[in-house]
């Protein structure tokens, strides 16, 4: 059986990982062995980054909210315990947009809260 050389191949993984590595700056992407490391690398931390990003927006809203229900004579925790304690099922992703957007409405629950607290 003849023997099949293995270059069509490797060209088409070279060409793979420099297509991933444009814009990359110097030899990462030019040369095929720095590039490899740096597309691995990249694509390591942007995984990391997608769950890293769902903590930094909870922490986001957490902060929201903290600040919101102090201007209504809360604490974070105090307002939440008297959401639980009242029933309100409300996620902390709605609870920070009704902070930024409607006050009044927040200062609505911060009033059921306070009262299931005392």
């Amino acid at each position: 059986m003849a023997r099949i050389k293995g270059g069509m191949n490797a060209k088409k993984k070279h060409n793979r990982v420099l297509k991933l590595a444009k814009g990359y700056r110097g030899a990462r992407s030019n040369q095929y062995r720095v590039a490899k490391q740096s597309v691995m690398r990249a694509l390591a931390t942007s995984f990391s980054g997608r769950r890293e990003k769902k903590r930094q927006f909870r922490q986001l809203w957490i902060a929201r909210i903290n600040a919101a229900a102090r201007l209504n004579g809360l604490s974070y925790s105090k307002f939440m315990f008297g959401l639980k304690q009242a029933d309100i099922d409300l996620n902390r992703k709605v609870l920070a947009d009704l902070a930024v957007n409607d006050a009044e409405g927040f200062a609505e629950l911060a009033k059921i809260a306070k009262s299931k607290v005392s």
